[in-house]
């Protein structure tokens, strides 16, 4: 029996760069789910139990932002791991979630895609994210 992809969506509004976003993600061996901003984030992720990283850019027409994605996502669902991206905002750490990483666009897709295999690789960790960083 073969194991199942991890399983990533990405949070874009910009159709070229959220196809851009899921082409490295596949190509990287996950399986890549999309959204077009934060409502629709959330419902696939209430939908889908299986969502184990979201990929979200900073500023989304919409309900709220990226970074308040982020926060309502580990508060939510604190096993989901986060990756948050700008191409012209600065997100200090301190604005993220504990344990969510931020890219700046234009980001290195080796970069991006070594965050998330080490993202991933630390879900055998039964403490949560916040739990982890502390550690």
């Amino acid at each position: 029996m073969t194991a199942r992809k991890p399983v990533i969506l990405v949070v874009e509004d910009h159709p070229i760069i959220r196809m851009e976003a899921l082409d490295i993600i596949r190509s990287a061996g996950f399986e890549g789910l999309e959204a077009e901003g934060a409502d629709q984030a959330i419902f696939i992720l209430a939908a889908r139990s299986d969502v184990r990283l979201v990929f979200t850019d900073v500023r989304m027409p919409g309900s709220m932002d990226g970074i308040k994605l982020a926060h309502y996502i580990r508060r939510r669902w604190p096993s989901v791991e986060l990756i948050v991206a700008s191409g012209d905002a600065t997100v200090s750490e301190k604005q993220l979630p504990i344990g969510a990483r931020f890219f700046l666009k234009p980001y290195k897709e080796s970069a991006l895609v070594q965050a998330m295999i080490d993202l991933l690789a630390d879900d055998g960790d039964t403490r949560s994210p916040a739990h982890r960083r502390r550690a």
